[in-house]
């Protein structure tokens, strides 16, 4: 189960390092570890799929043109089922990276069509473990506007605790709170 540290400061204070509350976690019988989320990318911005075809030497893959508020559309190849023409969704461009800097998007030829970035899900942007398919947006904000202004990211460190059977009490941020 993970455990976001901004949701735990709405019931408690809490103080300590990340590492200090991971440890108090684990001697209080709730085996965690954590990491650092929020700051993962740059380069992800909004964009628009404009029109969405399926890729002539592949099954399961489409080619979008996508409009992220440039002079020209970007031509990137999706592989994501719920892709169509018309959503907002975020787009990783050429140079962005992911996963705190260890993803970084190049230019690329996928079955004979170059792809000019990415069309991220949630898994890929880090915010939860959906990869199903891509992250649709409903927003009004502008095309272009990177993607932090828009889900107002912010730091924060993420608990992962394995639960064992008899601490179902902990199964919420509020029981996680009540034992610190």
């Amino acid at each position: 189960m993970k455990v976001s540290l901004n949701w735990l400061k709405d019931y408690l204070d809490v103080s300590g390092t990340a590492e200090e509350i991971s440890d108090t976690l684990t001697a209080l019988g709730l085996e965690a570890s954590y990491e650092i989320t929020g700051k993962s990318f740059t380069g992800i911005v909004l964009g628009k799929v404009i029109e969405c075809g399926p890729h002539e030497n592949a099954d399961k893959l489409s080619v979008c043109e996508v409009d992220i508020g440039d002079e020209e559309n970007y031509t990137i190849v999706c592989g994501a089922p719920n892709v169509k023409s018309g959503i907002h969704v975020p787009v990783a461009k050429v140079g962005a990276t992911l996963n705190n800097g260890d993803f970084k998007i190049k230019q690329a030829k996928l079955r004979g069509v170059e792809s000019s970035g990415m069309i991220c899900s949630e898994r890929e942007l880090a915010i939860s473990d959906e990869h199903e398919g891509i992250m649709i947006l409903d927003t009004k904000a502008e095309i272009g506007t990177p993607i932090e202004e828009i889900l107002t990211f912010k730091e924060d460190t993420l608990f992962e605790i394995d639960l064992t059977p008899n601490r179902g009490d902990c199964l919420s941020h509020l029981g996680v709170a009540r034992e610190l």
